[in-house]
């Protein structure tokens, strides 16, 4: 499972030119689910994403994380992160999981973000959606939960 997590000001998704969700300050978070992915990946990343401390204190150190900031998630599917572009021209996605093997570790992730500290949005899962995000900082981080077992 992966994580690219990105501090931002304001984020939305539309789908269609409808906002399907959005947050004001937070995180933006992109999850990619690959096929050897499960329910412990997804708790250890979320607990990981939930006490990041990306967001800087009052002496302007990045010391806080995104509930201590006052912020929020908007979480959005994005099997595109487990992309192999080693061979050739064109991606491929041999490691992403089958489309209802990720909806569920999706769904599983989002649930169990809600039942936390910070107000959660989500996209919808494979739509084609449009992100609108202002990046604060900018801040990038990518977690692997492969990294995460080492």
């Amino acid at each position: 499972m992966r994580l690219l997590i990105q501090r931002v000001i304001e984020a939305r998704v539309t789908v269609s030119n409808d906002t399907v969700g959005s947050i004001r300050k937070g995180l933006l978070v992109l999850l990619g689910i690959s096929h050897a992915d499960t329910t412990a990946d997804a708790d250890r990343l979320l607990e990981k994403l939930l006490t990041l401390r990306i967001f800087p204190d009052d002496a302007g150190k990045m010391n806080r994380n995104v509930a201590e900031s006052g912020g929020a998630l908007l979480i959005v599917s994005q099997f595109t992160l487990y992309g192999d572009c080693r061979k050739g021209r064109r991606p491929s996605f041999d490691q992403a999981a089958p489309p209802e093997q990720a909806q569920a570790l999706y769904q599983y992730f989002a649930e169990a973000a809600r039942k936390g500290p910070v107000p959660v949005e989500t996209g919808v899962f494979q739509a084609m959606m449009q992100v609108h995000l202002v990046n604060d900082g900018p801040v990038t981080i990518l977690i692997d939960s492969d990294d995460l077992k080492r």
